[in-house]
């Protein structure tokens, strides 16, 4: 009786191989070769499910992505109301298998503007990130569904800019970033975000539909902007 295989499983335990490979060696020596080697499978086999590197590439995202979220809704099950920081650090570099994630998402992040279909794929990216957070936040502070829409969205991207920066900093200089400086840090980041949008200081925030006509930046301001 043939073998029955369980071919999304196996694109998953593939995609999984990728992100180890990428995190280890960098994107540009992560090859097919050498992912089919890490996995136990030939080139063949890989070529099977993914025509090239960065179709492995994509479903490696989309299960990161979907392995966050699962993570995210199993903290958040598990208590009425979740505590906000636990389900967050869900996304933090904080273990080891977390590290891999991260480590894989920062060397995405450096191929982006030199790919246009990568660059695609990183804002469908950043916008279920985006939903995933919002979900968190709703679910975890009484206070969310009271603040004005302007001031959820500021204080929605400022933490994942927050996360991205950290995440960032701890895969760069793991020795700098332990797990617990990490949650600390992002700790004190949502207890100001917190007080701030409690206090009402979002009126200091322009209103989109009010803001004022961009101006020239300078040459140094576009220096910065650059870098």
């Amino acid at each position: 009786m043939p073998k029955i295989v369980d071919h999304a499983r196996r694109r998953d335990e593939i995609a999984l191989v990728a992100c180890r490979v990428v995190a280890k060696h960098g994107f540009e020596q992560t090859t097919i070769v050498r992912i089919a080697r890490e996995a136990g499978y030939t080139t063949g086999m890989v070529a099977h499910y993914f025509d090239t590197k960065q179709d492995i590439i994509v479903a490696a995202l989309r299960l990161i992505l979907r392995r966050i979220e699962e993570r995210l809704t199993r903290q958040a099950e598990a208590a009425e109301q979740p505590d906000l920081l636990a389900l967050l650090a869900e996304a933090l570099p904080v273990d080891a298998t977390r590290f891999t994630e991260c480590a894989f998402w920062t060397a995405f992040w450096g191929q982006v503007m030199a790919d246009k279909r990568l660059k695609r794929v990183n804002v469908w990216i950043h916008r279920a990130y985006l939903r995933l957070f919002e979900r968190c936040l709703a679910q975890s502070w009484p206070q969310w569904s009271q603040w004005p829409t302007d001031t959820r969205e500021e204080v929605l991207r400022s933490v994942v800019t927050f996360i991205n920066g950290l995440t960032a900093s701890a895969v760069a200089s793991p020795g700098d970033w332990p797990p617990e400086r990490q949650v600390r840090q992002l700790h004190l980041q949502l207890q100001l975000l917190k007080l701030w949008a409690s206090q009402g200081n979002a009126a200091v925030v322009p209103s989109r539909r009010r803001r004022p006509a961009a101006q020239p930046a300078s040459p140094a301001t576009r220096e910065r902007g650059a870098g």
